[in-house]
């Protein structure tokens, strides 16, 4: 109820005394504060405009307090001012010292003191694919998944020393690679060691269904293993197949859906994978033996060369979509697929929520 409204319903019968003033008066200050409390920071978002230089960005009603934290759990006691009271919905920020190598997560404030993280999405890799930050997305009870704790990407077979040492730098304990074993075999990735494990399962790139829902069946081993591994918080994580799209997609959207993300924004995210590919980067290059030798290389060869086409059906139809419908009509939704096929069940996805979001 509005304060407008509150103010109106009480205003008549009371109006005449002071008790009645103070009540009206009382009233208007709880509507007030809980329409402050109410403001919140919607929409906010990173992007890197060079090595130097970020745009944050956000949507509120209420002025906003900036701060840079070092660490995606960190605090505003252990983070920098750099904007109080922001109107502009925007901050432009300088990177200096060891700001320069370091990952940035940025805590934005309101009047109400909820706090919303954010950080880049598309880590600023020099020949990688479709290498992002799972974490930022709201769920259905206002809570967000914890930033750089779970990573989704393409192949990693040319990513550069520097690649390397930032990625590394971020922690990854575990890796999975969703690829079949001929894709490991053509394309070996250049992480792994270090503190880095690589975690595979074998199995034909011939066995490849070209459907969504085929994928699932095929990707059991790894889909296990990787609630596996955040079930006993072996973070943080990364896994990728060779785009960074499909096989990723379909692990994403369990991942996001198990932690509660609606599914608007599980598949706003399985879209970005189209502007964020770079398919020169997901294969090295292949010798002319190997394309007339191997229908594979001749196959990632041609990846190569080639441009992401937008992950729709011909009839315009989203391939993820229709993975959801055919979840939804084989388990009944993803939570039954969920506990049916992978073994994560209520108590599970508790666990799991407990642990990534905040």
């Amino acid at each position: 109820m509005s304060a407008r409204e509150l103010i109106s319903r009480y205003d008549t019968p009371v109006r005449t005394t002071l008790r009645g003033v103070l009540v009206v008066a009382l009233l208007l200050g709880l509507a007030l504060a809980s329409d402050t409390a109410c403001a919140k920071i919607v929409n906010p978002n990173v992007e890197r405009v060079d090595a130097a230089h970020l745009i944050v960005t956000w949507s509120s009603d209420v002025p906003v307090t900036v701060y840079w934290e070092p660490r995606a759990d960190s605090d505003r006691e252990h983070g920098s001012l750099l904007a109080s009271e922001n109107h502009d919905g925007r901050l432009w920020v300088t990177l200096k010292g060891n700001q320069l190598t370091q990952r940035p997560y940025f805590l934005l404030g309101d009047r109400g003191d909820r706090p919303v993280r954010v950080a880049e999405r598309v880590l600023p890799l020099e020949r990688g694919s479709n290498t992002r930050d799972v974490g930022g997305y709201a769920t259905a009870d206002g809570r967000h998944v914890k930033w750089g704790l779970i990573y989704r990407s393409g192949a990693t077979p040319v990513v550069t020393d520097r690649d390397v040492a930032y990625l590394r730098s971020l922690g990854w304990v575990d890796m999975i690679d969703l690829r079949s074993t001929q894709e490991r075999r053509l394309a070996p990735t250049r992480l792994g060691g270090d503190g880095v494990r690589l975690l595979t399962s074998d199995y034909s790139y011939a066995t490849l269904p070209d459907n969504y829902l085929g994928l699932l069946e095929v990707l059991k081993p790894q889909l296990r293993l990787l609630f596996q591994e955040l079930r006993l918080r072996h973070v943080p994580l990364s896994y990728n197949c060779t785009a960074g799209q499909d096989r990723t997609g379909i692990a994403t959207a369990l991942v996001l859906s198990a932690l509660g993300v609606p599914r608007d924004q599980i598949l706003a995210d399985y879209h970005l994978s189209t502007i964020h590919r770079h398919p020169e980067n997901e294969a090295p290059p292949m010798t002319p033996a190997q394309v007339r030798d191997d229908p594979l290389a001749a196959v990632l060869a041609g990846v190569r060369q080639s441009r992401p086409d937008p992950l729709y059906s011909p009839q315009g139809r989203s391939y993820l979509a229709e993975l959801f419908d055919g979840i939804d009509a084989r388990w009944g939704s993803v939570d039954g697929y969920l506990a049916e096929v992978l073994g994560v069940g209520s108590a599970q996805l508790a666990e799991l929520r407990a642990n990534y979001l905040e």
